[in-house]
């Protein structure tokens, strides 16, 4: 097989004293995301997304909530410890395709930023990150404001898979 699929959850609830990272963007808002490490939703997803599609578990078998080296941690930091597994293991990013869930604040303005800091540190183009914001209708703890929450789905190929390919058609 020379593609895998993954797919990736997170939610985090919001609170005042932290700040609102997403995608390893600081995004001005009252409230900030409540986790061990930066809380980064988006990034979160996207990993275990990475880790789903090999079936190597997710983030929290790699940086547990109870080991206090990963307290406050910048999560683009784990996302290239994550690619590093991933590339190790043959394979490479294709694309992602993400969404992240919230009422406020208006993440629109923070998109291309979001998804060129994501890019670079994945070493891919902007192109191959797609990155969607949408409310929840006001319904459930998101609608309610008091979590964040983001979906991503990532597309890996074999590392060689162009190669394959090349030979397939001669």
């Amino acid at each position: 097989m020379n593609i895998r699929i993954g797919n990736g959850y997170d939610i985090h609830r919001l609170v005042a004293g932290r700040p609102l990272i997403l995608g390893g963007v600081e995004i001005s808002h009252e409230l900030g995301l409540l986790g061990h490490s930066d809380a980064d939703v988006l990034t979160h997803a996207i990993m275990d997304a990475m880790l789903g599609a090999l079936s190597l578990g997710d983030i929290g078998h790699y940086f547990p909530p109870t080991d206090p080296q990963w307290a406050g941690a910048d999560s683009l930091v784990l996302l290239s410890k994550v690619l590093t597994l991933v590339r190790e293991r043959g394979w490479q990013i294709s694309n992602i395709d993400s969404v992240v869930v919230a009422e406020r604040p208006k993440l629109t303005p923070h998109i291309q930023a979001i998804r060129a800091r994501i890019a670079s540190v994945l070493s891919l183009s902007p192109s191959q990150v797609g990155i969607k914001a949408t409310t929840n209708e006001k319904l459930g703890p998101v609608g309610r404001e008091e979590g964040i929450a983001a979906h991503a789905v990532v597309l890996l190929t074999a590392s060689n898979f162009r190669e394959l390919i090349s030979q397939q058609t001669v």
